[in-house]
């Protein structure tokens, strides 16, 4: 009795279907992703597990030379609030900044800004050349404070309500459009109206 080297055998038959789990793992993948791209949320958009829970204590010192007060609860305590997280080596923040100055000019917007992981010479020397819109900073040198509030990266923006409660979280500059699309509806809805 001869047999065909080509012949299927349960062995060759599981092989195959071992060798093909990657592939169907792989398409499935791509399946999901694509799924979420097409129909889902945004895929820049990283949720925060902070909104709607109570933002977390918040004591830093002043940036040295900034005229500019701590950053503290007492500083953002009963008011409506958008914390920026910036640093002077920040592309980004650059990129955002001109707007945040307009943004301060802006009476029933109280901006503040955590300043991360900066030399506070250079922070003084980017606020210097661009203008400080900031009402309050805090100093964040080893960025504790940011891993407390959960930023992945900087620029981030957090708007807390006056009782301290975090209602939204922007990653990434702030431009005219991304504020009168997200930010602006979510002040409008804090504020009642």
């Amino acid at each position: 009795m001869t047999t065909d080297k080509h012949e299927e055998t349960p062995a060759n038959g599981r092989r195959y279907a071992f060798a093909a789990i990657p592939l169907i793992v792989v398409i499935g993948l791509f399946g999901i992703f694509g799924w979420q791209i097409l129909f889902g949320r945004d895929p820049s958009e990283i949720p925060s597990v902070l909104i709607g829970k109570q933002a977390p204590p918040i004591d830093l010192p002043a940036l040295p030379g900034s005229e500019r007060p701590a950053l503290t609860d007492a500083e953002i305590a009963g008011k409506l609030t958008l914390v920026n997280v910036f640093a002077s080596w920040c592309v980004p923040c650059r990129q955002e900044h001109p707007f945040l100055l307009e943004l301060s000019k802006n009476p029933a917007v109280h901006l503040v800004g955590i300043n991360y992981k900066d030399k506070s010479d250079n922070a003084l020397r980017f606020l210097g050349e661009l203008g400080n819109p900031y009402a309050a900073i805090g100093v964040d040198a080893r960025g504790a404070e940011a891993i407390d509030w959960g930023v992945y990266g900087i620029p981030e923006t957090f708007l807390v309500s006056p009782e301290g409660t975090i209602l939204y979280k922007k990653i990434g500059p702030i431009d005219a459009a991304s504020y009168a699309r997200e930010i602006l509806p979510e002040i409008s809805r804090a504020a009642g109206r």
